[in-house]
């Protein structure tokens, strides 16, 4: 990059948005299954729309561009955030740079509190009071090395560079300071003050935003918002079919189902290859199947635009499926409106292939003079090898839930909605593990910040004061029962 740019070409960052993804993906599901159009560049009336802000202050925006990770959630929470220059800014102060001086938390008090702080500096207070006196954007920085620090524009641009991550030169950092306190000393600015606003400065250096980025972000968010809101189950189909975005899959299907959904598993006959939703009823896609190839898929959607398929061999006759890609099939249930039972349909495959073992060619009978009928026992089933199944095929489960695995009958002393009344105390809280950051408090002992599914099937944030061991077992996704605070 470096070296480009001192031979003078200029370099532009085109990023592949996966929330800009979610959205064509939901517009075209809506256009084509309930014929609505729906002009989601009306920026205003998704800025508007009082169901988004409700998403906001309550930050159910799982699935949402940008505004879905545990720290932003949390975030928008304690913002109380319902309007678009405040998820602006909430956009700008997760990122590390104003997240760890320290300024995350002063803004969200002083945002409840506009009256009860005192600026830094008559400069913050003037070129500052939008943010309450805090450097949140690129911008905010270039404006107090310019007015407090007596930085020329070219100085501070170069402080814009560190904060992009576009600039490496120390050296010149370091002039930079000089003439930062050199400036500071001449108007006879308190040390200290110049010190904390230099410290300031320099968190910014981990990575910021410009005040445009975070706004085309949160364009970009308030767009997913709304077709959460208004078309839910559309919008997480969406967000299925484009394989997510902070979290695994397993917890957008679970945020569909608490959004009214009822899941249903592949299925040959009523699903297609991608997720797709009929009425109130999400049908997962046969592309989630671990293993099961596009020329399987792509020959099960062709063949089925002439009806469905009535029998086993009926689609074995009319896509020449292999046996170990009708296997995975059976085994995720796909083929249950043929016949629910997944064991004798595995014994019956067995009747339409010349071997068990897979061939170069699929092997393609003459069934209506080859096959042999013959009466098959009842097979005893349990409902834990749906589990394994499901957990195996797809990586998550459909048909249970981990907490239905547990062989204890303990489900924790509180659900999440109760926390807030049991505030200090100690409470033991059962929750299945999704993603989460470890790191050392300042007595250097364990701690976990953690997203859990817990009951009701929801994607809760916890932090978790845990020892290490209980960490590993968080990652190996057992579900764990822990004290909170």
């Amino acid at each position: 990059m470096y070296t480009s740019e001192a031979a003078g070409f200029e370099k532009l960052d085109v990023l592949s948005q996966r929330g800009m993804s979610n959205i064509q993906t939901c517009l075209q599901m809506l256009r084509q299954n309930r014929n609505i159009t729906v002009d989601i560049n009306d920026i205003r009336r998704c800025i508007d729309d009082p169901g988004c802000k409700d998403m906001q202050r309550e930050g159910k925006t799982v699935g949402c561009f940008y505004v879905e990770s545990p720290t932003m959630r949390i975030v928008l929470s304690k913002l109380q955030c319902s309007d678009f220059p405040t998820l602006v800014a909430a956009s700008s102060i997760i990122r590390p740079g104003v997240g760890s001086s320290g300024m995350m938390d002063a803004y969200i008090w002083r945002y409840h509190n506009p009256d009860k702080f005192e600026y830094l500096h008559p400069v913050m207070a003037e070129h500052l009071s939008e943010t309450f006196g805090i450097m949140v954007y690129q911008e905010d920085v270039l404006r107090i090395g310019i007015h407090y620090g007596g930085l020329s524009p070219t100085d501070a641009d170069f402080l814009r560079r560190i904060m992009s991550g576009k600039e490496r030169s120390s050296t010149r950092l370091n002039a930079i300071e000089k003439q930062f306190y050199g400036h500071a000393r001449s108007k006879c600015y308190p040390e200290t003050v110049s010190s904390e606003i230099w410290r300031q400065i320099k968190s910014f250096a981990q990575y910021s935003f410009s005040k445009a980025h975070s706004a085309s972000f949160a364009v970009e968010s308030m767009q997913c918002m709304y077709l959460k809101v208004h078309y839910p189950l559309e919008y997480m189909a969406a967000v299925i079919n484009n394989r997510g975005g902070f979290y695994p899959l397993k917890v957008y299907v679970q945020e569909a189902r608490r959004l009214g959904a009822t899941i249903q598993l592949p299925c040959i006959n009523d699903g297609t290859d991608y997720t797709n939703v009929k009425d109130s009823v999400l049908y997962l896609g046969t592309d989630l199947i671990l293993g099961l190839n596009n020329a399987t898929r792509e020959s099960i959607a062709e063949c089925r635009q002439a009806g469905p398929f009535v029998t086993m061999a009926d689609l074995i006759e009319r896509t020449g499926i292999e046996l170990s890609q009708l296997h995975l099939l059976i085994r995720t249930g796909a083929l249950r409106r043929i016949n629910p039972d997944k064991k004798a349909l595995l014994w019956q495959s067995y009747q339409f292939y010349q071997s068990i073992t897979n061939t170069a060619a699929p092997v393609v009978l003459p069934l209506e003079t080859t096959v042999q009928h013959f009466t098959l026992p009842h097979f005893d089933t349990h409902p834990d090898e749906s589990f394994y199944d499901e957990m195996e095929l797809l990586g998550f489960a459909v048909s249970t839930t981990p907490f239905d695995m547990l062989k204890t009958a303990f489900r924790g002393q509180i659900l999440v909605s109760q926390m807030p009344s049991f505030l200090n105390k100690k409470v033991k809280m059962v929750g299945h593990y999704i993603v989460g950051k470890s790191l050392l408090t300042k007595k250097r002992e364990p701690m976990l910040f953690g997203a859990f599914l817990t009951r009701p099937l929801t994607c809760s944030i916890l932090c978790i004061f845990t020892r290490a061991s209980n960490i590993g077992r968080c990652r190996d996704q057992a579900p764990i029962c822990s004290k909170a605070l």
